[in-house]
């Protein structure tokens, strides 16, 4: 039977998820820890030398904020640059990687003295770009242009396939998912199920949210197996996905 995986991301992005792994013979669930909201804004890039994308709901806000497509746009990773080329950006870069990748393309590409840069993000915002980029002699603008809100429980339905074991892993793409999960297994008693699911985590900072104590407790979270991929993109975590499969279900090392 093929395993069944959990997806975690906010909607969009869960749903091409689901189609990818179930091509590879995955089942899926899915069930946004993390609901996107646009959050309004003026947003003018006249100025603007180039826009840099650090998440797809970042696109997609500036997508919908903005009626130009020509204005350069940097993408933190593949992922996020097919989805801006899926919005009609007909100058798009991809960094292939993380934060600290998407700084290195500027650098080397871009003149610090040629204008601003408008990071379009959320308001919250992991790693450190702007301050690398600063010290490189760049102007980095930040304009918020969605909030993520944690969802406040977990649906009954997925609650219910986690308590019975129908649940065999779970995707992680970010701490704050991460942390999220964790607080909603434990506020609907179900911590005890995490020792019969694999947690399946984009980066070691995604695998400590996952693995830290909880309000307090004395011991780590327990997990059935986490793995962390390689490299932080969708390829490689669903590569370490692929790899647990073939170690758990054919008792390949």
């Amino acid at each position: 039977m093929a395993p069944r995986v959990l997806l975690t991301r906010p909607r969009d992005d869960a749903a091409a998820d689901a189609v990818t792994l179930e091509q590879k013979g995955y089942q899926t669930t899915i069930e946004p820890l993390l609901v996107i909201e646009p959050i309004a804004a003026m947003l003018d890039l006249a100025a603007a030398q180039a826009v840099l994308a650090t998440s797809a709901n970042g696109v997609r806000a500036l997508a919908a904020a903005v009626a130009t497509r020509d204005v350069p746009m940097f993408a933190v990773g593949d992922a996020t640059a097919r989805v801006a080329c899926d919005a009609g950006f007909t100058s798009v870069n991809s960094a292939a990687g993380d934060s600290r990748d998407l700084a290195r393309l500027i650098a080397a590409t871009l003149d610090p003295k040629a204008g601003p840069l408008v990071h379009v993000a959320g308001e919250d915002v992991a790693g450190d770009l702007a301050e690398s980029l600063s010290g490189r002699g760049f102007a980095v603008l930040r304009r918020v242009l969605y909030r993520a809100r944690a969802r406040a429980a977990l649906t009954p339905d997925v609650a219910r396939a986690i308590k019975d074991g129908a649940i065999d892993a779970v995707l992680f793409f970010s701490p704050r998912s991460a942390r999220t999960f964790v607080s909603l297994m434990t506020a609907a008693r179900l911590a005890p199920a995490r020792a019969g699911m694999a947690a399946i985590c984009l980066s070691r900072a995604v695998a400590d949210a996952a693995t830290s104590a909880e309000d307090g407790a004395e011991k780590a979270v327990a997990w059935r197996a986490v793995c962390v991929a390689a490299r932080p993109d969708r390829a490689a975590l669903f590569e370490a996905l692929d790899a647990w499969k073939v170690q758990q279900f054919t008792g390949s090392s």
